[in-house]
């Protein structure tokens, strides 16, 4: 296991967003609706782990099906939910900057809790900065323990969910998908 590593927000995580959303972009257009740049380094000022979170957002299950296809000829390969319903995971081809792509269908639970988590914070300053200073403490609290991390963040991240207005039933889905990490 790799060393957990937060660091203080970075100005050209939306750049590397952009060129990664750029070079995969036209291979997948004609079936998906956008590429949302998502977690912690898509909101300005967060400390957060460098690695760009970017989840596809398609219109169907046949879309979906088509996405997959047009990732493996870009070079990446699918490696199915991970254990999250709704969103399917891929590992990225070699060389580029690191990052996870996923994609869900408009409206899956796991979509809309990284946005509504992402738009919280980018409207909550306040939050971003504590929630930066947990990640900051949790990591160097448990530098080896990816659970503890996710563990230590889950409280105030149901805490973003429900002041971004999910309600209880869908918190508790979050909390109970890899320890409550949204």
């Amino acid at each position: 296991m790799s060393r957990i590593e937060v660091v203080p927000y970075d100005p050209d995580w939306p750049s590397v967003f952009q060129r990664l959303h750029d070079s995969m972009w036209p291979a997948l257009a004609p079936h998906a609706l956008r590429i949302e740049h998502v977690g912690s380094t898509s909101v300005p000022g967060l400390a957060a782990k460098p690695i760009i979170d970017m989840t596809i957002v398609v219109p169907s299950v046949d879309e979906l099906e088509r996405v997959i296809e047009a990732l493996a000829g870009l070079g990446y390969e699918h490696r199915g939910d991970l254990g999250v319903v709704g969103r399917e995971a891929f590992r990225s081809p070699e060389g580029l900057p690191v990052h996870h792509l996923y994609a869900c269908i408009e409206g899956a639970l796991a979509l809309r809790n990284h946005v509504a988590v992402r738009d919280h914070l980018r409207a909550h300053p306040e939050a971003a900065r504590q929630y930066g200073e947990l990640k900051l403490a949790l990591a160097e609290e448990h530098p080896n323990d990816i659970d503890a991390y996710v563990a230590g963040k889950t409280q105030m991240l149901l805490w973003i969910l429900d002041a971004a207005g999910l309600d209880e039933r869908e918190r508790k889905e979050i909390a109970s998908i890899n320890g409550g990490a949204a």
